[in-house]
């Protein structure tokens, strides 16, 4: 999900968070206002106008913002049965050849260490 949002082109994130806003619950929307109090842009209401009319402020953390909408979807889909294959078929077309090598690398790098044991 994380590649997907580096992918978007920056006039089209705007959108993008709008329509992960408006999916999300209200324990969600309390978690991601709670990230945005982080950012002292206000006082943050976990209210979907709210997040939605607050983004354009945030800045360089625009992208960071919709990474957080969407990991919520994200979760809400996996506890949904969304199975990590159907969410792969779904994000990839949208990835760049290099990212998704990029993606590729750390999913062996992850599978190995593992697979082989670490001391964590």
């Amino acid at each position: 999900m994380r590649a997907w949002v580096d992918e978007i082109p920056e006039p089209d994130l705007d959108s993008h968070y709008a329509k992960a806003v408006a999916d999300l619950d209200e324990h969600d929307l309390s978690m991601l206002a709670a990230w945005h109090a982080s950012l002292e842009v206000g006082h943050p209401i976990a209210n979907k106008e709210f997040l939605v009319n607050v983004f354009p402020s945030l800045g360089e953390n625009r992208r960071e913002a919709l990474k957080i909408a969407a990991g919520f979807r994200g979760e809400e889909a996996f506890d949904a049965g969304v199975a990590e294959e159907q969410s792969l078929e779904m994000v990839l077309p949208f990835l760049s050849e290099q990212r998704c090598r990029e993606l590729a690398q750390e999913c062996v790098e992850l599978y190995c260490w593992d697979r082989l044991g670490s001391e964590n």
